[in-house]
């Protein structure tokens, strides 16, 4: 099957930065779409930003002008660059990939990251 592995969480100061990735393995012949998400203690796990194949993005208000995403088609990966952290960013942020395993029926399949814990305190 597919596995996401996330990388680059960690502590940072208030202000500071921080570049999670995320890379796909397994069977693969397209991944549709890439995104973060994030899960603070106590609420639901939310969007941070999405990536499509086409690279067309789409981005939480609350980190819109500060975070980027992007990806790297030829190694299924995603990356999120975090600036102008802010101790509410704190969070398990995890990776989703949205994957289609074999043309033959084109069906979509949805795949989570075991999270990186990203937390901005001083």
């Amino acid at each position: 099957q597919v596995q996401l592995v996330e990388s680059g969480g960690g502590l940072v100061q208030p202000g500071g930065s921080l570049r999670l990735s995320c890379v796909a393995s397994g069977v693969i012949f397209n991944i549709t779409e890439m995104g973060w998400y994030l899960q603070a203690p106590g609420k639901q796990r939310g969007l941070v930003a999405a990536i499509n194949s086409g690279g067309t993005t789409n981005y939480a208000d609350s980190v819109q002008g500060r975070f980027t995403i992007s990806r790297d088609n030829a190694k299924n990966t995603v990356y999120l660059q975090m600036n102008s952290l802010k101790p509410e960013d704190t969070a398990i942020y995890y990776c989703k990939a949205i994957v289609v395993l074999t043309p033959a029926n084109g069906l979509q399949y949805q795949y989570w990251g075991q999270g990186t814990q990203v937390t901005v305190s001083s």
